[in-house]
């Protein structure tokens, strides 16, 4: 199967899926005021970016940069469709993640999960190099220096 990643402006294809993302069961804290995002994604995610990953032509994961600063980014909305699940697309997207977060001129990506729902993808960002700063009601907050990764 042919996987690539692009910078994607499709909004339905955008909406569709984060809304099926917003449905896991345990991850409802992870959108909050998620109305107000889908309905001005350009607005949101302005100074950063939104990437899909398809395979073959099929849109099956997405993962966003949000600006906070002119030097620090959020990592958002990594997602995989399930049944896509267990071929390594979540590593491409989170390379792809910071290789555009460096492009955009950000010094840092950070962003929060909840290792309960998201272990996989929590033990992945720790062997990606990604730091724990912080944990409060089993969200934790992590971190990774972009100078570092180049």
């Amino acid at each position: 199967m042919v996987f690539r990643v692009e910078e994607h402006s499709d909004t339905e294809i955008i909406k569709g899926l984060f809304v099926e993302y917003s449905h896991i069961k345990g991850a409802e804290s992870c959108f909050v005021s998620f109305d107000k995002e889908l309905n001005d994604l350009e607005g949101y995610y302005s100074g950063g970016a939104i990437l899909i990953g398809y395979e073959e032509d099929k849109p099956v994961a997405c993962v966003a940069v949000k600006k906070i600063n002119d030097e620090t980014c959020e990592g958002k909305r990594l997602f995989i469709k399930p049944e896509y699940r267990g071929k390594g697309y979540a590593r491409i997207m989170i390379k792809a993640m910071t290789d555009k977060a460096s492009e955009l001129g950000f010094k840092e990506v950070v962003f929060t999960t909840k290792p309960e729902v998201m272990s996989v993808g929590y033990g992945l960002y720790k062997r990606m190099g990604f730091e724990e700063l912080s944990e409060e009601n089993g969200i934790v907050s992590m971190r990774i220096d972009l100078c570092k990764m180049n």
